[in-house]
């Protein structure tokens, strides 16, 4: 479950982020774990929250609590914190459904949620949990709910950032008729396929292009490097 931050989540942060929602406030981040940059730091030094909680599914930097995203209400209660964090995780969880609900309902109305996460086009990558692809209506379609103020594509690599506030008087909407581009099955779809499922034919496409994109991505920041 645990997450990556890339520079354009980081800015998304810098440039989105108010001191108020965050100070003196309860924080919770899913999907905690360091791997690639976190926001953390920048909210722990900058934005004083009163407490923040890391939690994934397995230990590491910045892992408090090793919890899945499923189980976030049944262990800390419906409205436990002000804002939700969320990068590079919903991707990567089999059940969206569950773990948005969960996102949901563990938010004190009036609090605020940041969710990244990929969109179509963007590599498999840690195989085999990665399940899912986002757009930008499956988002805006998916937080119907709350009050979107920012949701807008990553400009460099597929992707999706959203920044949103649940309303004081929340209604939760209904997600089952919402299909998703399934990275399992090559298509989109409102079912939750397993891991198993995938044709191998399927999987040798999607590691090789995972290959290729990995070569392109590379040669790319090698000739930024030598242009500058």
């Amino acid at each position: 479950m645990f997450s990556m931050c890339n520079v354009t989540v980081i800015e998304f942060f810098i440039e989105n982020v108010e001191r108020e929602e965050f100070e003196g406030k309860r924080i919770l981040e899913v999907g905690s774990k360091y791997v690639n940059g976190s926001v953390r730091p920048l909210i722990e030094r900058f934005l004083s929250p009163k407490e923040y909680i890391g939690v994934d599914i397995e230990p590491g930097k910045f892992v408090d609590l090793i919890l899945p995203a499923e189980r976030l209400v049944e262990y800390f209660g419906p409205e436990s914190f002000d804002v939700i964090i969320a990068t590079e995780l919903l991707e990567h969880v089999q059940d969206w459904r569950l773990v948005v609900r969960n996102f949901k309902e563990v938010l004190k109305c009036g609090g605020y949620i940041y969710v990244t996460t990929r969109s179509y086009g963007f590599p498999l990558h840690a195989y085999p949990y990665d399940f899912w692809r986002y757009e930008i209506e499956d988002m805006r379609r998916i937080f119907s709910d709350f009050e979107i103020l920012k949701l807008v594509k990553d400009h460099e690599a597929p992707g999706i950032l959203l920044k949103a506030r649940k309303p004081l008087n929340y209604s939760p909407n209904e997600l089952q008729d919402i299909a998703l581009y399934s990275m399992i099955l090559g298509r989109r779809t409102a079912s939750i396929p397993k891991p198993q499922e995938i044709p191998f034919s399927r999987k040798v496409k999607l590691l090789t292009f995972k290959v290729i994109y990995f070569v392109y991505s590379m040669t790319n920041r090698l000739l930024r490097f030598v242009a500058d």
